[in-house]
């Protein structure tokens, strides 16, 4: 598990990239500031974390899904996280979906030497034509 308490606080370079995208540019960020803040987010994912997996323990599964984050939400009472949440699930899944799609939609490349010499002369034909 961890040896220190400071293994468990996320990277300040993400924390402080998150308080800037929240506040007003003209507001500035003691250094001590961003240190409480990275504990309390560090101690939130943990809290959050904890509530998932007992949600996931009561159905008997031993893999964390996002239904059971959602429903650790609930538990720890932050149910104003959940719809917005939601929404972000949402588009994750599409842009998911989307990049599957594309992947599929891509012929094989023919990495043959033939391949080659029709790839040529398509690309001469192009630039002829």
């Amino acid at each position: 598990m961890v040896e220190r308490i400071e293994d468990l606080n996320l990277p300040n370079t993400s924390v402080t990239r998150l308080i800037k995208e929240a506040i007003p540019a003209d507001v500035k960020i003691s250094s001590e500031c961003r240190v409480a803040l990275a504990r309390a987010t560090s101690v939130f994912v943990l809290y959050l974390t904890s509530a998932a997996t007992t949600a996931a323990q009561q159905k008997n599964q031993k893999s964390l899904t996002a239904d059971h984050v959602l429903k650790g939400l609930e538990e720890i009472e932050f149910e104003s996280f959940i719809d917005p949440l939601k929404g972000e699930l949402e588009n994750f899944r599409k842009m998911i979906k989307s990049r599957k799609d594309k992947k599929a939609a891509k012929p094989d490349a023919d990495t043959t030497v033939e391949g080659a010499v029709i790839d040529l002369e398509n690309m001469e034909n192009m630039q002829d034509g």
